[in-house]
């Protein structure tokens, strides 16, 4: 079984109009999962397919990759695993915005006061 990846989709398709669309090229996928926004449920433009045999797969690959379906051409391609992330997203430890540390930077970026025997930087 192979997993295919589907991009450039247009936010308005259908799990229904991919197994249609595969079907047109003699492939019947074994699942098709749109890909959706967790909040809003609206497509994110992209979706996997499975495929039983390697032999679909590779004629839904060469016969519907760069073809236009609802408008847009398609990337259509072998799904590559998925990577483990590290961090995890924004927040948590390595994600997110690079804090700034506390404290003084030696930049002289108080609220200026006494400047002792340094004298103006600027």
């Amino acid at each position: 079984m192979k997993k295919l990846y589907i991009g450039n989709l247009p936010f308005s398709a259908t799990e229904d109009q991919l197994q249609e669309w595969f079907s047109q090229v003699g492939v019947s996928p074994s699942g098709v999962n749109l890909i959706r926004d967790r909040f809003t449920g609206q497509s994110r433009g992209f979706a996997f397919v499975e495929i039983n045999s390697d032999e679909e797969a590779d004629r839904a690959i060469n016969s519907l990759n760069g073809q236009n379906f609802g408008g847009r051409n398609l990337v259509v391609n072998e799904a590559r695993p998925q990577t483990e992330r590290s961090g995890g997203g924004r927040g948590g430890y390595g994600g997110g915005r690079g804090g700034g540390g506390g404290g003084r930077s030696g930049h002289g970026g108080g609220r200026g006061g006494d400047r002792g025997d340094r004298g103006n930087r600027w």
